[in-house]
C-alpha cells in the first residue's frame, strides 16, 4: 500500500511540477491545482445551489455602482490583455500555421508568458458575471453555456499557463479578449438605465462576434494537423472540442434569442386582420360626399 501512495506522489510531482514551465511554475494559481479547482468548485456551487438558496426570499440587489465599476475594470483588463496579445499574434515573428511555445528568457518569451497568466487571471474575474446575475435575480442569464463556459475556460486556460505559456493557442485567448472588450462594452452602457438602450442597438452583433471567434480558433487549431508542428495535439484537440461545443451551444443562442423572435413577430403581423376592401371603399365613399358638401 505504501509504494503503490509513493508511486502516486511521484507521478503527482512529475506531472504538476517536473513538466511545468520553469518559469511560470510559482506564479500565484499556478503552481498546484487545487487553487483553480477549489475556485471553479466554489464558483460552480454558489451558482447552482448556494446562490439561488440564499436569493429565495430576498429582493433582488440593484448593484449598479458596482457593476458600473466592474464592467469598466473589465474593459480596460480585456484592452490590456488585447493589447499584448496582439503584440505577439500580430508580430512577424509568429506563425500562423504552426507556432511553437518559446522556453527561453528572451523579452518576447516571457512578455506572451506573462499575458498568458494575466488572461489566466481575466478567467476568475469574469466568474463574477455569474455572481451578480444569480444577486440581482436574472436567473434567466445564469444558463448551462453561461456556466459551462466560465468553468471550463479556467481550468484549460490553468493548464496553458502551467505547461504551453504562448505558441499557438495565444490566437485564441488574443480574439476572445478583443470580443471581451465589445461585450464589456455592452454590459457596462446596457446597465446605465433604459434612456442608454437606443445606444446597444448592436447587442446581437456581440453574439456574431463569439462565433466568428470560434470559427477562426477551430480552423487555425485543425490546420495544424496538416503541418508538422512542435505543439502539443492533445491542447489542439481541446480547443476544437471546446469551439464545436461552444459553436453548436452559441449557435443556439443565437437562433432561439434573435432568429426565432424575428419570424414569431413576422407571423404575428401576418395574422393580423385586415380592413376588408369594401369597407375602405364605402369609408372612401363617406369621406368624399363628405368633401362635396363641405364645398
Amino acid at each position: 500500500m505504501a509504494g503503490i501512495l509513493k508511486s502516486i506522489a511521484d507521478y503527482y510531482n512529475y506531472v504538476i511540477y517536473d513538466l511545468a514551465d520553469p518559469r511560470t511554475k510559482d506564479w500565484w494559481g499556478v503552481s498546484s491545482p487545487f487553487t483553480v479547482i477549489a475556485i471553479a468548485s466554489a464558483y460552480l456551487y454558489f451558482c447552482l445551489s448556494l446562490g439561488p438558496r440564499l436569493m429565495k426570499n430576498r429582493p433582488a440587489f440593484e448593484l449598479k455602482t458596482l457593476l458600473m465599476f466592474y464592467n469598466i475594470f473589465q474593459v480596460l483588463f480585456s484592452i490590456f490583455i488585447a493589447y499584448e496579445g496582439g503584440v505577439y499574434v500580430l508580430s512577424r515573428e509568429f506563425n500562423l500555421a504552426c507556432d511553437t511555445v518559446d522556453y527561453s528568457d528572451s523579452p518576447r518569451a516571457l512578455r506572451v508568458a506573462a499575458a498568458t497568466w494575466f488572461y489566466f487571471f481575466a478567467k476568475f474575474t469574469e466568474l463574477l458575471d455569474t455572481v451578480f446575475f444569480i444577486l440581482r435575480k436574472k436567473y434567466d442569464q445564469v444558463t448551462f453555456l453561461h456556466v459551462y463556459h466560465h468553468t471550463l475556460m479556467s481550468l484549460a486556460v490553468w493548464i496553458a499557463v502551467k505547461y504551453y505559456p504562448g505558441g499557438h493557442t495565444t490566437l485564441m485567448g488574443f480574439l476572445n479578449s478583443v470580443v471581451h472588450v465589445v461585450m464589456y462594452t455592452y454590459y457596462l452602457i446596457a446597465g446605465l438605465g433604459p434612456q442608454y438602450q437606443k445606444y446597444v442597438w448592436w447587442k446581437k452583433h456581440v453574439t456574431k462576434m463569439q462565433l466568428t471567434q470560434f470559427s477562426i480558433v477551430f480552423i487555425h487549431n485543425v490546420s495544424v494537423f496538416f503541418y508538422e508542428c512542435n505543439f502539443p495535439k492533445f491542447l489542439n484537440l481541446m480547443c476544437i472540442g471546446n469551439c464545436v461545443a461552444f459553436l453548436y451551444m452559441f449557435g443556439k443562442f443565437y437562433v432561439d434569442r434573435y432568429r426565432k423572435n424575428v419570424r414569431n413577430k413576422s407571423l404575428l403581423e401576418s395574422k393580423k386582420p385586415k380592413t376588408p376592401v369594401k369597407s375602405e371603399l364605402n369609408n372612401f365613399g363617406i369621406q368624399r360626399k363628405v368633401a362635396e358638401k363641405t364645398r
